[in-house]
């Protein structure tokens, strides 16, 4: 009943995401103390803080890569529990670490269907092999789908820009759910030069305007308050602050960062 009654207040939120007072600890490590945090429908969450704040931890255990120790995670005010990635991945949630993990010396149609390929049966279903002209065609879909333009989805990954690399990296993680929800972006801007990085920016947008969910980690604070709606800063494994981007500014957020 306790459970039941804490569901329906969850949704009566009306949040996609609810992390309730989570814990983890690595040994004598408290990685994260009591952490809230939360992820509105169609809603865009800079997540900042100084390394070791907690903000990776934090989104691994979101995603299922590691279990808290104490705590609760709600999505869509449902009560749940993530043993692998493959679970939150079932729910719509999906993150693009900042390596992209592209199989470079392959096309673009394959990265965005790596493991996952459409199958075409012959020999009464005997033998399968890959269906190149549905995989692309597919592709070509998703990258209309986010306004991305790319030459062709048979072009290698590493002839790409940066900023194409990283558009590849949201169309894979799109097709691989059947409802995504909630994209988590770590440091998509680093490295990238400034026609690049409004690529990206551009792509954050579009996916927002498509109602899914963006957490966008990042250190480049005027990235983070161009495109975000919320900005959520953490220090040594605590929340020290949460607000609306427009009723805080620059300086304000690196003081809660540095503990100024």
């Amino acid at each position: 009943m306790k459970e039941q009654a804490e569901e329906r207040a969850m949704e009566s939120r009306g949040s996609l995401i609810f992390m309730e007072d989570i814990w983890k600890r690595f040994g004598a490590v408290e990685a994260l103390r009591g952490v809230d945090f939360e992820v509105m429908h169609g809603e865009v969450v800079g997540l900042v803080g100084d390394n070791g704040a907690g903000k990776s931890t934090l989104m691994k255990i979101l995603t299922g890569v590691y279990a808290p120790d104490r705590g609760r995670i709600y999505v869509e005010g449902k009560l749940v529990s993530f043993k692998s990635p493959e679970d939150s991945r079932r729910l719509g949630i999906e993150m693009i670490y900042q390596d992209l993990a592209l199989a470079r010396k392959q096309d673009v149609a394959s990265n965005i269907f790596l493991g996952r390929e459409p199958l075409r049966a012959y020999l009464g279903g005997l033998v399968k092999i890959i269906d190149r002209a549905k995989m692309r065609e597919a592709a070509q879909r998703l990258l209309d789908q986010l306004r991305i333009r790319i030459d062709s989805v048979d072009q290698m990954v590493f002839t790409l820009s940066g900023g194409q690399q990283q558009a590849v990296a949201i169309a894979r993680a799109l097709s691989s759910t059947i409802q995504p929800k909630l994209i988590i972006m770590d440091e998509p801007t680093a490295a990238l030069a400034v026609k690049e990085v409004e690529k990206v920016l551009q792509l954050i947008e579009q996916l927002k305007r498509q109602h899914i969910s963006v957490i966008f980690i990042s250190h480049r604070l005027p990235h983070i308050f161009q495109v975000c709606d919320r900005v959520v800063v953490l220090r040594g494994g605590k929340k020290v602050g949460d607000k609306p981007i427009h009723e805080t500014n620059m300086d304000e957020v690196v003081k809660l960062i540095i503990g100024g």
